[in-house]
Protein backbone atom coordinates (compact mmCIF):
# COMPACT_ATOMS: atom_id res chain seq x y z
CA UNK A 1 0.00 0.00 0.00
CA UNK A 2 1.10 3.26 -0.95
CA UNK A 3 2.43 5.72 2.05
CA UNK A 4 2.41 9.04 1.95
CA UNK A 5 5.14 11.37 3.67
CA UNK A 6 5.64 12.05 7.36
CA UNK A 7 5.75 8.19 8.86
CA UNK A 8 5.02 8.93 12.28
CA UNK A 9 4.98 5.85 13.79
CA UNK A 10 7.48 3.95 11.95
CA UNK A 11 9.35 0.99 13.75
CA UNK A 12 5.78 1.01 16.30
CA UNK A 13 3.57 -2.27 16.24
CA UNK A 14 -0.15 -1.80 16.58
CA UNK A 15 -2.74 -4.89 17.53
CA UNK A 16 -6.11 -3.78 15.02
CA UNK A 17 -9.39 -5.59 17.22
CA UNK A 18 -12.86 -4.79 15.77
CA UNK A 19 -10.36 -4.37 12.40
CA UNK A 20 -13.64 -4.78 10.15
CA UNK A 21 -12.73 -4.51 6.58
CA UNK A 22 -9.16 -2.76 7.66
CA UNK A 23 -9.63 1.11 7.50
CA UNK A 24 -7.77 1.44 10.98
CA UNK A 25 -4.79 -0.83 9.63
CA UNK A 26 -4.85 1.26 6.44
CA UNK A 27 -4.21 4.32 8.25
CA UNK A 28 -1.96 2.85 10.88
CA UNK A 29 0.17 1.38 8.13
CA UNK A 30 -0.17 4.59 5.63
CA UNK A 31 1.26 5.96 8.60
CA UNK A 32 4.39 3.68 9.12
CA UNK A 33 2.57 1.55 11.96
CA UNK A 34 3.13 -2.25 11.48
CA UNK A 35 0.44 -3.94 12.48
CA UNK A 36 1.08 -7.26 13.41
CA UNK A 37 -2.91 -8.86 13.67
CA UNK A 38 -6.30 -7.87 13.22
CA UNK A 39 -9.59 -9.58 14.52
CA UNK A 40 -13.26 -10.25 13.63
CA UNK A 41 -15.48 -12.13 13.54
CA UNK A 42 -17.46 -10.61 9.91
CA UNK A 43 -16.17 -13.21 7.22
CA UNK A 44 -17.35 -10.86 4.25
CA UNK A 45 -14.93 -7.81 5.60
CA UNK A 46 -12.30 -10.08 6.75
CA UNK A 47 -12.41 -10.71 2.96
CA UNK A 48 -11.99 -7.61 2.32
CA UNK A 49 -9.33 -7.39 5.03
CA UNK A 50 -6.91 -9.96 3.44
CA UNK A 51 -7.42 -8.50 0.08
CA UNK A 52 -5.40 -5.48 1.57
CA UNK A 53 -3.43 -6.81 4.12
CA UNK A 54 -2.56 -9.78 2.91
CA UNK A 55 0.68 -10.00 4.72
CA UNK A 56 -0.87 -8.91 8.25
CA UNK A 57 -1.98 -11.88 10.03
CA UNK A 58 -5.83 -11.72 10.90
CA UNK A 59 -7.49 -13.56 12.84
CA UNK A 60 -10.91 -14.34 11.85
CA UNK A 61 -13.08 -15.07 15.43
CA UNK A 62 -15.47 -13.93 18.02
CA UNK A 63 -13.56 -12.16 20.30
CA UNK A 64 -15.16 -13.33 23.37
CA UNK A 65 -13.44 -16.87 22.33
CA UNK A 66 -10.17 -15.74 21.80
CA UNK A 67 -7.95 -16.32 25.02
CA UNK A 68 -5.58 -13.26 24.81
CA UNK A 69 -2.47 -15.21 26.23
CA UNK A 70 -3.09 -17.75 23.62
CA UNK A 71 -2.08 -14.66 21.23
CA UNK A 72 0.40 -14.11 22.78
CA UNK A 73 1.52 -17.33 21.85
CA UNK A 74 1.04 -17.66 18.20
CA UNK A 75 2.49 -13.82 18.04
CA UNK A 76 5.02 -13.14 20.77
CA UNK A 77 5.13 -9.00 19.83
CA UNK A 78 1.77 -9.04 21.02
CA UNK A 79 3.06 -8.79 24.83
CA UNK A 80 4.37 -5.29 25.36
CA UNK A 81 2.83 -4.05 21.82
CA UNK A 82 3.24 0.58 21.31
CA UNK A 83 -0.75 0.48 20.23
CA UNK A 84 -4.08 -1.99 20.75
CA UNK A 85 -6.83 -0.22 18.98
CA UNK A 86 -10.42 -1.12 19.91
CA UNK A 87 -13.11 -0.16 17.67
CA UNK A 88 -16.31 -1.77 18.49
CA UNK A 89 -19.17 -2.26 16.44
CA UNK A 90 -21.32 0.93 17.35
CA UNK A 91 -24.62 0.22 16.15
CA UNK A 92 -25.79 -0.32 19.86
CA UNK A 93 -25.05 3.04 20.51
CA UNK A 94 -26.23 4.76 17.65
CA UNK A 95 -29.11 6.84 17.46
CA UNK A 96 -29.95 5.15 14.19
CA UNK A 97 -30.43 1.78 15.97
CA UNK A 98 -34.42 1.30 16.91
CA UNK A 99 -33.60 -2.45 18.45
CA UNK A 100 -35.82 -2.92 20.67
CA UNK A 101 -34.20 -4.64 24.49
CA UNK A 102 -30.90 -4.95 25.09
CA UNK A 103 -28.16 -4.87 22.51
CA UNK A 104 -25.65 -7.58 23.56
CA UNK A 105 -22.66 -5.68 21.17
CA UNK A 106 -23.18 -2.83 23.82
CA UNK A 107 -20.94 -5.15 26.04
CA UNK A 108 -18.07 -5.87 23.71
CA UNK A 109 -16.02 -2.42 24.29
CA UNK A 110 -15.33 -3.91 27.77
CA UNK A 111 -13.07 -6.73 26.25
CA UNK A 112 -10.81 -3.98 26.19
CA UNK A 113 -9.50 -4.39 29.87
CA UNK A 114 -9.36 -8.69 29.34
CA UNK A 115 -6.54 -8.09 26.57
CA UNK A 116 -4.90 -5.25 28.11
CA UNK A 117 -3.96 -6.81 31.16
CA UNK A 118 -2.35 -9.64 29.15
CA UNK A 119 -0.45 -8.13 26.55
CA UNK A 120 0.19 -4.63 28.81
CA UNK A 121 0.56 -2.35 25.37
CA UNK A 122 1.38 1.34 26.04
CA UNK A 123 -1.71 2.79 24.43
CA UNK A 124 -4.85 1.72 23.84
CA UNK A 125 -6.74 3.92 21.75
CA UNK A 126 -11.02 3.46 21.81
CA UNK A 127 -13.18 5.08 18.86
CA UNK A 128 -17.08 5.04 18.58
CA UNK A 129 -20.06 6.89 18.56
CA UNK A 130 -20.83 9.83 20.62
CA UNK A 131 -23.76 8.22 21.92
CA UNK A 132 -21.64 5.41 23.88
CA UNK A 133 -21.86 8.41 26.55
CA UNK A 134 -25.84 8.87 26.74
CA UNK A 135 -27.17 8.41 30.16
CA UNK A 136 -28.47 5.02 28.79
CA UNK A 137 -24.98 4.14 27.79
CA UNK A 138 -22.40 6.00 30.48
CA UNK A 139 -22.54 3.00 33.07
CA UNK A 140 -20.54 0.95 30.01
CA UNK A 141 -17.90 4.02 30.07
CA UNK A 142 -17.82 3.78 34.08
CA UNK A 143 -17.68 0.27 34.27
CA UNK A 144 -14.84 0.29 31.44
CA UNK A 145 -12.65 3.22 33.70
CA UNK A 146 -13.20 0.63 36.64
CA UNK A 147 -12.16 -2.34 34.62
CA UNK A 148 -9.06 -0.76 32.61
CA UNK A 149 -7.62 0.84 36.72
CA UNK A 150 -7.58 -2.37 37.93
CA UNK A 151 -5.39 -3.78 34.84
CA UNK A 152 -3.56 -0.90 35.56
CA UNK A 153 -4.50 1.82 33.01
CA UNK A 154 -6.36 5.16 33.21
CA UNK A 155 -8.97 6.21 30.68
CA UNK A 156 -9.29 9.63 29.38
CA UNK A 157 -12.51 11.23 29.03
CA UNK A 158 -14.27 10.91 25.68
CA UNK A 159 -14.04 13.63 23.40
CA UNK A 160 -16.62 14.38 20.82
CA UNK A 161 -14.69 14.87 17.43
CA UNK A 162 -16.07 15.32 14.17
CA UNK A 163 -13.99 13.56 11.23
CA UNK A 164 -14.84 16.80 9.44
CA UNK A 165 -12.04 18.56 11.79
CA UNK A 166 -9.90 16.04 10.63
CA UNK A 167 -9.48 16.15 7.24
CA UNK A 168 -12.39 13.78 5.87
CA UNK A 169 -14.46 14.93 3.42
CA UNK A 170 -17.72 13.93 5.31
CA UNK A 171 -19.52 15.10 8.09
CA UNK A 172 -19.22 12.29 10.68
CA UNK A 173 -19.55 12.89 14.94
CA UNK A 174 -17.10 10.07 16.97
CA UNK A 175 -15.95 9.55 20.42
CA UNK A 176 -12.59 9.17 21.44
CA UNK A 177 -10.86 8.12 24.50
CA UNK A 178 -7.43 6.87 25.15
CA UNK A 179 -5.88 4.43 27.92
CA UNK A 180 -2.49 4.74 29.51
CA UNK A 181 -0.26 3.25 32.00
CA UNK A 182 0.52 7.12 33.04
CA UNK A 183 -1.41 10.16 33.73
CA UNK A 184 0.17 12.66 31.60
CA UNK A 185 -0.27 10.87 28.41
CA UNK A 186 -4.06 10.74 29.34
CA UNK A 187 -3.47 14.47 29.97
CA UNK A 188 -2.44 14.99 26.51
CA UNK A 189 -4.55 13.37 24.49
CA UNK A 190 -7.58 15.44 26.59
CA UNK A 191 -5.61 18.99 25.93
CA UNK A 192 -4.84 18.45 22.31
CA UNK A 193 -6.07 20.51 19.71
CA UNK A 194 -7.78 18.32 17.15
CA UNK A 195 -8.14 20.13 13.90
CA UNK A 196 -7.00 19.59 10.71
CA UNK A 197 -8.15 21.78 7.27
CA UNK A 198 -11.40 20.87 5.96
CA UNK A 199 -11.63 19.09 2.91
CA UNK A 200 -15.03 18.68 0.49
CA UNK A 201 -17.45 16.88 -1.80
CA UNK A 202 -15.23 18.32 -4.83
CA UNK A 203 -11.87 17.27 -3.43
CA UNK A 204 -12.64 13.34 -2.77
CA UNK A 205 -14.73 12.62 -6.14
CA UNK A 206 -14.82 15.69 -8.28
CA UNK A 207 -12.54 13.91 -10.81
CA UNK A 208 -14.43 10.92 -11.41
CA UNK A 209 -15.74 10.07 -14.60
CA UNK A 210 -19.56 10.71 -15.36
CA UNK A 211 -21.68 8.70 -15.06
CA UNK A 212 -25.66 8.25 -16.47
CA UNK A 213 -28.07 5.77 -14.20
CA UNK A 214 -27.12 2.26 -14.79
CA UNK A 215 -23.66 2.87 -16.28
CA UNK A 216 -20.41 1.87 -14.72
CA UNK A 217 -16.29 3.17 -15.13
CA UNK A 218 -15.01 0.26 -17.00
CA UNK A 219 -11.64 0.82 -15.36
CA UNK A 220 -13.31 0.57 -11.76
CA UNK A 221 -16.05 -2.06 -11.10
CA UNK A 222 -16.89 -0.30 -7.74
CA UNK A 223 -17.67 2.76 -10.05
CA UNK A 224 -20.93 1.40 -10.92
CA UNK A 225 -24.25 3.72 -10.67
CA UNK A 226 -27.02 2.09 -9.72
CA UNK A 227 -30.07 1.79 -12.18
CA UNK A 228 -32.48 3.90 -11.19
CA UNK A 229 -36.51 3.56 -11.91
CA UNK A 230 -38.05 6.26 -14.26
CA UNK A 231 -39.87 7.84 -11.28
CA UNK A 232 -36.55 8.25 -9.18
CA UNK A 233 -35.01 9.51 -12.18
CA UNK A 234 -37.57 12.31 -12.81
CA UNK A 235 -37.42 12.75 -9.20
CA UNK A 236 -33.74 13.63 -9.28
CA UNK A 237 -33.84 15.86 -12.39
CA UNK A 238 -36.65 18.16 -10.19
CA UNK A 239 -33.81 18.34 -7.45
CA UNK A 240 -31.66 21.12 -7.44
CA UNK A 241 -27.82 20.77 -8.58
CA UNK A 242 -25.60 20.93 -5.55
CA UNK A 243 -27.39 20.55 -2.31
CA UNK A 244 -30.61 20.82 -3.48
CA UNK A 245 -33.52 18.84 -1.66
CA UNK A 246 -36.57 16.99 -1.85
CA UNK A 247 -38.34 20.04 -0.63
CA UNK A 248 -38.11 21.71 -4.46
CA UNK A 249 -39.99 18.52 -5.64
CA UNK A 250 -43.80 19.49 -7.62
CA UNK A 251 -46.38 17.91 -5.88
CA UNK A 252 -47.25 15.12 -8.06
CA UNK A 253 -43.19 13.77 -7.69
CA UNK A 254 -43.69 14.03 -3.78
CA UNK A 255 -43.88 10.89 -2.25
CA UNK A 256 -47.11 10.75 0.25
CA UNK A 257 -45.63 9.83 3.01
CA UNK A 258 -43.75 12.91 2.85
CA UNK A 259 -46.40 15.52 1.78
CA UNK A 260 -47.51 16.30 5.33
CA UNK A 261 -44.31 16.47 6.94
CA UNK A 262 -40.88 17.78 7.14
CA UNK A 263 -39.52 14.20 8.51
CA UNK A 264 -36.48 12.52 6.29
CA UNK A 265 -35.82 16.00 4.59
CA UNK A 266 -32.24 14.49 3.58
CA UNK A 267 -34.38 11.49 1.06
CA UNK A 268 -33.42 12.56 -2.16
CA UNK A 269 -31.27 14.94 -1.32
CA UNK A 270 -28.15 15.97 -3.32
CA UNK A 271 -24.95 16.52 -1.72
CA UNK A 272 -22.96 19.77 -2.16
CA UNK A 273 -20.14 20.50 -4.04
CA UNK A 274 -17.82 22.67 -1.85
CA UNK A 275 -19.43 20.97 1.61
CA UNK A 276 -18.73 18.08 3.20
CA UNK A 277 -20.69 14.88 3.05
CA UNK A 278 -23.44 13.94 5.34
CA UNK A 279 -22.78 11.06 7.45
CA UNK A 280 -22.82 8.03 5.14
CA UNK A 281 -24.05 4.90 6.42
CA UNK A 282 -24.60 1.68 5.26
CA UNK A 283 -27.14 2.77 2.83
CA UNK A 284 -24.97 5.08 1.16
CA UNK A 285 -25.58 4.68 -2.23
CA UNK A 286 -29.45 4.55 -2.06
CA UNK A 287 -31.13 7.64 -2.43
CA UNK A 288 -34.26 6.56 -0.34
CA UNK A 289 -31.92 6.20 2.64
CA UNK A 290 -30.32 9.56 3.04
CA UNK A 291 -28.82 12.85 0.83
CA UNK A 292 -26.84 10.35 -0.91
CA UNK A 293 -27.37 11.73 -4.69
CA UNK A 294 -24.57 13.34 -6.53
CA UNK A 295 -24.17 16.71 -6.74
CA UNK A 296 -25.30 17.45 -10.30
CA UNK A 297 -25.81 13.33 -11.81
CA UNK A 298 -28.74 12.78 -11.79
CA UNK A 299 -28.23 9.06 -9.59
CA UNK A 300 -27.59 7.88 -6.30
CA UNK A 301 -23.10 8.16 -5.60
CA UNK A 302 -21.55 4.93 -6.94
CA UNK A 303 -19.81 3.13 -4.05
CA UNK A 304 -16.28 3.92 -4.85
CA UNK A 305 -17.61 8.12 -4.59
CA UNK A 306 -18.49 6.56 -1.01
CA UNK A 307 -15.35 4.74 -0.35
CA UNK A 308 -13.61 8.00 -1.32
CA UNK A 309 -15.89 10.10 1.09
CA UNK A 310 -14.96 7.52 3.67
CA UNK A 311 -11.06 8.47 2.87
CA UNK A 312 -9.92 5.12 1.99
CA UNK A 313 -7.16 4.87 -1.17
CA UNK A 314 -9.03 4.57 -4.47
CA UNK A 315 -6.71 1.39 -4.94
CA UNK A 316 -8.65 0.05 -1.94
CA UNK A 317 -11.10 -3.41 -2.87
CA UNK A 318 -14.10 -4.79 -1.78
CA UNK A 319 -15.50 -8.46 -1.30
CA UNK A 320 -19.04 -9.14 -1.13
CA UNK A 321 -22.19 -7.59 -3.18
CA UNK A 322 -23.39 -4.10 -3.85
CA UNK A 323 -25.27 -4.06 0.14
CA UNK A 324 -22.47 -6.26 1.34
CA UNK A 325 -19.81 -3.42 0.22
CA UNK A 326 -22.19 -0.29 1.22
CA UNK A 327 -22.38 -1.90 4.67
CA UNK A 328 -18.34 -2.12 5.25
CA UNK A 329 -18.04 1.18 4.28
CA UNK A 330 -20.98 2.64 6.12
CA UNK A 331 -19.45 1.27 9.56
CA UNK A 332 -15.86 2.00 8.57
CA UNK A 333 -13.45 4.12 10.79
CA UNK A 334 -12.46 7.44 7.96
CA UNK A 335 -8.98 6.82 7.05
CA UNK A 336 -7.65 10.08 6.91
CA UNK A 337 -9.30 10.80 10.87
CA UNK A 338 -6.87 7.67 12.25
CA UNK A 339 -4.39 8.95 9.94
CA UNK A 340 -4.44 12.64 11.82
CA UNK A 341 -4.34 11.39 15.07
CA UNK A 342 -1.21 9.53 14.54
CA UNK A 343 1.09 11.98 15.46
CA UNK A 344 -0.75 12.56 18.83
CA UNK A 345 -0.30 8.89 19.69
CA UNK A 346 2.90 8.99 19.38
CA UNK A 347 3.38 11.86 21.68
CA UNK A 348 1.42 9.59 24.09
CA UNK A 349 3.40 6.69 23.16
CA UNK A 350 7.00 8.67 23.96
CA UNK A 351 5.31 10.02 27.25
CA UNK A 352 4.41 6.70 28.05
CA UNK A 353 8.12 5.80 28.15
CA UNK A 354 9.60 8.20 29.94
CA UNK A 355 7.02 8.62 32.75
CA UNK A 356 6.26 6.23 36.00
CA UNK A 357 3.85 3.80 34.94
CA UNK A 358 0.72 2.69 36.93
CA UNK A 359 0.64 -0.55 38.37
CA UNK A 360 -2.41 -2.97 38.15
CA UNK A 361 -4.54 -3.79 41.51
CA UNK A 362 -4.05 -6.80 42.99
CA UNK A 363 -7.38 -8.85 42.82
Amino acid sequence: MPRPSGMFGEGRIALDLFCGSGAVTAALRRRGFRVLAGLDNDPIACRTYRLNHPKVDLIENDIRAIDPATLVNLLPEAFGVDLLVICAPCQPFSSQNHKLGADSRAELVLQAPRFAEVLRPKCIFIENVPGLTSPSNIHIVEELTVRLANAGYSLSKPRRIDAADLGVPQRRLRCVMVACRNERGVQIFEKARLRRRRKTVRDAIGNLPELASGECDPKDPLHRARAHKEIALERLRAVPKDGGSRMALPPHLKLKCHRDDHSYSDVYGRMRWDSVAPTLTTGCDDITRGRFAHPEQDRAITLREAALLQTFPKSYRFSGNRSEVARQIGNAVPVTMVEALVPLLMRILRCSESTPRRQPKDN
